[in-house]
């Protein structure tokens, strides 16, 4: 079968483009859901639904093959916008559906501030939100800019953790992140978390020098019960806050 090639400057697609933003729309208002605040996975799911509709005549989902060697074309679950798995499972349980473009309003406020805090940490344009605060102190996996955001947000008093080296005491003394509150070394890991008497609710985050005896850790740590632990992903290397020595 030769390849289908849709001109997206034709008459055909530009008017089937515009029905197509005019069908989401209407979803989204029938059923009190939204659109995604990332613009871009909108008009692509949208796109792909009126190419959809013009080679086979159906909304299929963009994001699932079409089955179109039978009598009928046929997609994967037959997911036909907006699909079953979307309505009974995907947007109750995810807060959106499989392509995104759909969303709870709840889902798509949260999307809202992380997008935002992503912008805020990468490019260092502005200090971050309680609520950005808030979110970002849940990731189990930070780099080294969403660290620094955090100390800088924690002398502000506006999020509260522990940081927490677990190299050895050498490594310490040679340098570690300014504002780290513990040495627990994973060579007498059990005993040196004893005596740190963490709170096991609070929020702790561990590093180490790229990253991987504290993702070791934090595994540990959430088995004996630590509810919220971070682990800066690639370790002190990866930092580019201040160091003490």
């Amino acid at each position: 079968m030769s390849i289908v090639k849709i001109d997206m400057n034709s008459e055909e697609f530009i008017g089937e483009m515009d029905k197509t933003v005019k069908f989401t729309d209407k979803v989204c208002e029938s059923r009190g859901w939204v659109y995604n605040p990332q613009e871009e996975v909108n008009e692509g799911v949208q796109m792909g639904l009126a190419r959809n509709k013009i080679m086979y005549n159906k909304r299929f989902c963009p994001c699932f093959m079409v089955d179109d060697s039978g009598d009928k074309p046929k997609s994967v679950d037959d997911r036909i916008c907006p699909c079953k798995p979307a309505i009974e499972k995907e947007i109750p349980e995810d807060g959106k559906c499989h392509c995104g473009i759909f969303c709870t309003p709840e889902y798509a406020a949260e999307k809202r501030i992380e997008l935002g805090m992503e912008e805020a940490v990468h490019t260092h344009s502005r200090g971050l939100t309680k609520e950005e605060c808030e979110l970002l102190i849940k990731q189990s996996e930070l780099d080294g800019d969403e660290l620094n955001a955090l100390l800088e947000a924690r002398e502000l008093g506006m999020v509260d953790f522990t940081l927490i080296d677990v190299r050895e005491h050498m490594e310490w003394q040679m340098g570690h992140i300014k504002g780290a509150d513990k040495l627990i070394p994973t060579s007498s890991f059990y005993q040196a978390l004893e005596d740190a008497k963490l709170d096991k609710n609070a929020h702790n985050i561990v590093y180490c020098h790229v990253g991987s005896r504290s993702a070791h850790v934090a595994m540990i740590m959430k088995d004996m019960g630590y509810t919220n632990i971070g682990n800066l992903t690639h370790g002190i290397v990866s930092y580019g806050g201040e160091i003490e020595r």
